[in-house]
């Protein structure tokens, strides 16, 4: 991916909406991505201040890319590739949509190829949690459809703009691949979870509607600890690497 601009394609649109996660596809296709173009700096849906050169992969999957990079890699392009609505609510709801998807992409994933056990089990604990807010998530974001603009998405420095900014550089630069999908997993499930606390820190601190706060703050108490976990079975396991 090249340089482009931050948040005018960070925060997901209704066209996130469109189609749902079919995840046991996903997870058994070797996909392919291809580079998104567009004007740097216009409101053409570029991330203002996203550096995408730091995530290895200039938009593009490598040979050597573990199927959980490739998930990665796709969610990020879905969430560059739409506009922001203006309105906090709405726009986290669309954001964390996609986000969500992509997690759960990554948990079938471990599940299919992934050996090790704590993993595993938290896959399945991850796949199921989110599942459950990506229900939630599409009522609100169906919901918040015609709510009136209150920031601004092509400022970088609106604070819940600049909040977002940081949500989406918690994923980046990604870690290289290895030969073991439960390390794979591990440090890339543990960047996802780190940005979506950053987004639902966001929603807590700009966003109006109570429903979505509080789903924002569960998410940051469940997700907190999960990092936590991942991080202690890293350390634990540092020969996978």
């Amino acid at each position: 991916m090249k340089k482009s601009a931050f948040f005018l394609a960070a925060l997901c649109s209704g066209s996130l909406l469109v189609a749902s996660c079919n995840s046991d596809k996903a997870a058994d296709s070797t996909a392919t991505t291809t580079e998104t173009t567009t004007a740097e700096g216009t409101a053409s849906g570029d991330m203002a201040g996203m550096d995408h050169s730091a995530m290895g992969h200039d938009g593009a999957t490598a040979a050597g890319d573990s199927p959980q990079l490739v998930a990665m890699n796709e969610m990020m392009q879905k969430m560059h590739a739409s506009k922001p609505k203006g309105n906090t609510d709405h726009d986290f709801a669309h954001h964390m949509l996609e986000h969500h998807k992509g997690a759960v992409v990554m948990a079938d994933i471990q599940l299919r190829d992934g050996k090790d056990a704590t993993m595993r089990q938290m896959a399945e604990k991850i796949k199921a949690d989110q599942q459950k807010e990506i229900a939630e998530l599409e009522a609100a974001a169906t919901r918040l459809d015609n709510a009136p603009t209150n920031y601004k998405p092509n400022d970088p420095t609106d604070p819940f703009t600049s909040k977002m900014k940081a949500s989406m550089d918690a994923m980046m630069p990604m870690p290289k691949s290895v030969a073991d999908p439960d390390m794979n997993f591990n440090m890339l499930m543990t960047m996802h979870h780190q940005s979506a606390v950053d987004m639902a820190k966001a929603e807590l601190a700009h966003g109006k509607d109570t429903k979505l706060k509080q789903m924002a703050q569960q998410i940051i108490d469940a997700q907190e600890k999960e990092i936590a976990a991942f991080k202690d079975w890293h350390n634990k396991n540092a020969d996978k690497m």
